[in-house]
C-alpha cells in the first residue's frame, strides 16, 4: 500500500519506488529513499546507529522539527523549554492521508497542545502544529503550519527543519551562500558569536567544525559532491544554517563513530528574530528537497 501507518511510524511509497519512513515520535522523517541512475533505492537522509527511535529522546538525523525555538530559548515565552523546543520530541498523530496517487503520497500530522498537557504546561500560548509530508517520485516535500488558535494575543516563535543530508562531508560544497551576512557560532566568546561576518566564499565546506546560521538566505541551494548532488527549495524560512560537528562530533552521546563524516545539516529556518504571528493566523514554512536527475 502506499501509505501504512502503525503505531509508531508512517511508511509512504510512490508508484515509481522512492520510498519515506516517518517516526511519529517528533514527526521526524527518519528514511528517504529515491532511486540512482541505475534505478536502485538510495537513502539520501542519514541516521546514527546509536540514536534511539524508541521515543526517549529526539531523532539524531533524519529531518528533526525544531519549534518553537532554536537552541537555547532567548524569548521570555520560551524560558521552560529546552533546547530546539518541543516539536521534534513529542507524539504526534496522523490526521488524514491527503494525497495518493500517480503524482505523489502526502500525508498531514498534528500536534495539538489541547489533548497534551506536558506541552501545556511548559508553553500555555495557544497553537496549533501540522505537518505535511509529500513524496514524488525524486523530490520529498516537508511543510510546516503554525496556527495561532489564541482569538486576541500573538505568538511568537522560531521554526526549523533539521534536515541530516547524507554525503561525504570531507568532499562536499554547499552553493550560494557567497556574499551573505552570517553569525559563526564555533567562535570562543559571546562577541565574537554575536558579530555578523559576510560570507566570502563561492562554494562553502563543512572540512572543519561548522555551525554557521545565514539571516535572509536565497531559499534555495544545493549540495554538491563528486558522485551526486541534492537540492533544497525553501519558502519563509528566511534563514538556513550550515553544521557540521567534524571531531567535536566525538562529544555526542548518540553519534555513531565518525558519523559526521557522513553528512551534512543544511537547515531552513526563521531562527534569527522570531515570527509574529497574529491572532487566528497561519505561517507555512514550506521545504522541497530533489535528487536531480541526468
Amino acid at each position: 500500500m502506499p501509505v501504512n501507518a502503525s503505531k509508531d511510524t508512517v511508511f509512504l511509497q510512490h508508484p515509481q519506488g522512492s520510498q519515506v519512513t516517518i517516526l511519529l515520535y517528533g514527526a521526524t522523517v527518519i528514511s528517504w529513499k529515491v532511486a540512482n541512475d541505475e534505478g536502485d533505492l538510495q537513502e539520501r537522509l542519514f541516521v546514527s546507529s546509536k540514536s534511539r527511535l524508541d521515543g526517549s529522546k529526539p531523532v539524531r538525523g533524519g529531518i528533526p522539527i525544531v519549534f518553537p525555538c532554536f537552541g537555547p530559548p532567548i524569548h521570555p515565552e520560551h524560558s521552560r523549554l529546552s533546547q530546539h523546543g518541543f516539536a521534534r520530541s513529542e507524539a504526534w498523530k496522523v490526521d488524514k492521508i491527503i494525497m495518493d496517487n500517480d503524482a505523489g503520497v502526502s500525508i498531514r500530522l498534528v500536534l495539538d497542545p489541547t489533548v497534551n498537557d506536558k506541552i501545556a504546561s511548559l508553553f500555555p500560548n495557544p497553537f496549533l502544529l501540522t505537518y505535511v509530508v509529500t513524496l514524488a517520485a525524486h523530490q520529498l516535500s516537508t511543510d510546516l503550519h503554525v496556527t495561532n488558535t489564541s482569538p486576541s494575543k500573538p505568538l511568537e516563535f522560531q521554526a526549523l527543519l533539521h534536515n541530516y543530508i547524507l554525503a561525504p562531508a570531507d568532499e562536499l560544497h554547499v552553493t550560494p551562500l557567497q556574499g551573505l551576512s552570517y553569525y559563526d557560532k564555533t567562535e570562543g566568546t559571546d562577541e565574537a558569536r554575536a558579530t555578523p561576518k559576510t560570507e566570502t566564499r563561492a562554494e562553502v565546506d563543512v572540512k572543519k567544525f561548522t555551525d554557521s546560521v545565514y539571516e535572509n538566505a536565497p531559499q534555495r541551494y544545493k549540495i554538491s559532491w563528486l558522485n551526486g548532488d541534492l537540492e533544497i527549495k525553501a519558502k519563509e524560512f528566511k534563514d538556513v544554517v550550515l553544521w557540521n560537528p567534524q571531531e567535536e562530533g566525538h562529544k555526542l552521546a548518540d553519534m555513531e563513530s565518525e558519523g559526521w563524516k557522513k553528512y551534512v545539516c543544511l537547515e531552513p529556518g526563521y531562527v534569527k528574530g522570531f515570527v509574529k504571528l497574529e491572532p487566528l493566523k497561519t505561517w507555512i514554512g514550506q521545504q522541497v528537497m530533489s535528487v536531480p536527475q541526468k
